[in-house]
């Protein structure tokens, strides 16, 4: 697969403190590149820096083959950028907006089917003060595709975003990713990214720490799975310890937890037990790795701390 992104030893430094540590990656054309991590991490500086915002300290960008800090205008005008918050003209309306920030591209657009991409097209005589919190993000998303961009950027885009509003976010990106976007994205939130994200790089203290495919993320070594039941009579913490692949056992009163680093082997183990001994499991759950696990096994703490 073709990278469209390569990024070596990308550094940013404000005097005395690093905002971006030598980190290194690549981003795949048409791919949703994740980048994971809590506030001041430096995810939004290593978006900014790619995209041609702010000067690199040190190292090197390339985007479509473009060094960043060589071909700054070349790049702009491959790319589409979503910021944390945006500002747009007052006093036009959404379809007068687009036309105008297509015409800063020299370029002319169908604004409606653009407002339809995004599910705005009722909304197209309006201005941006008249709509909702997750419609000001999708109009945001349209006005970065106004130039047929070959990356679109989005940064924290679901951030103070009500539930609904996010999924409907999420159906768009995984939309437009679909008709052959590029899209990278930087986001704190785990299901965000577990949803939408083919890989993700996680961030931490200015560094990638971890950088890999959702599912080889979740499958960490040092990772495990739990087993949460009750019984309706008391069985044998030592015999629940001699299960397959069991790493320890928790039980208060008839409930017990069994933390397993193959859940495939200790299932059918412990069904086999049970009817065996003759007790009952009852409100038997499965309980897999989340991201939220790999960053606290990763770094230590976890991502809201």
């Amino acid at each position: 697969m073709d990278s469209i992104i390569e990024v070596r030893n990308l550094t940013k430094q404000y005097k005395t403190v690093t905002a971006v540590d030598g980190i290194s990656f690549i981003v795949n054309q048409g791919e949703i590149f994740g980048i994971l991590g809590p506030n001041g991490a430096g995810k939004t500086t290593t978006l900014e820096m790619i995209e041609g915002l702010k000067p690199i300290s040190s190292g090197l960008a390339l985007l479509d083959g473009n060094d960043v800090a060589k071909h700054t205008h070349k790049v702009k005008s491959l790319i589409g950028v979503q910021l944390q918050s945006s500002s747009f003209f007052e006093g036009l309306t959404l379809l007068e907006l687009l036309d105008t920030f297509a015409a800063l591209y020299g370029r002319r657009v169908d604004a409606v089917e653009l407002l339809a991409e995004v599910q705005l097209q009722e909304k197209a005589k309006s201005q941006v003060k008249e709509l909702s919190g997750g419609q000001k993000q999708r109009f945001s998303i349209a006005a970065a595709l106004v130039n047929d961009p070959k990356v679109l950027f989005l940064d924290e885009p679901t951030t103070g975003l009500d539930p609904q509003a996010r999924r409907h976010l999420w159906d768009l990106i995984s939309s437009i990713n679909k008709k052959g976007k590029t899209i990278v994205l930087t986001t704190h939130y785990m299901d965000e990214a577990e949803i939408l994200c083919d890989r993700i790089a996680i961030m931490d203290h200015a560094k990638i720490v971890a950088l890999d495919k959702t599912e080889n993320l979740l499958k960490l070594p040092s990772l495990s799975s739990s087993i949460h039941f009750r019984v309706n009579k008391p069985c044998s913490i030592e015999h629940l310890k001699n299960l397959p692949a069991v790493i320890e056992v928790d039980a208060e009163d008839h409930s017990y937890k069994l933390n397993t680093n193959n859940a495939e082997e200790t299932l059918p183990a412990l069904f086999k037990h049970a009817k065996e001994c003759g007790f009952n499991l009852v409100d038997l759950q499965l309980h897999q790795p989340t991201l939220e696990d790999v960053f606290l096994k990763l770094t230590g703490h976890a991502l809201r701390e």
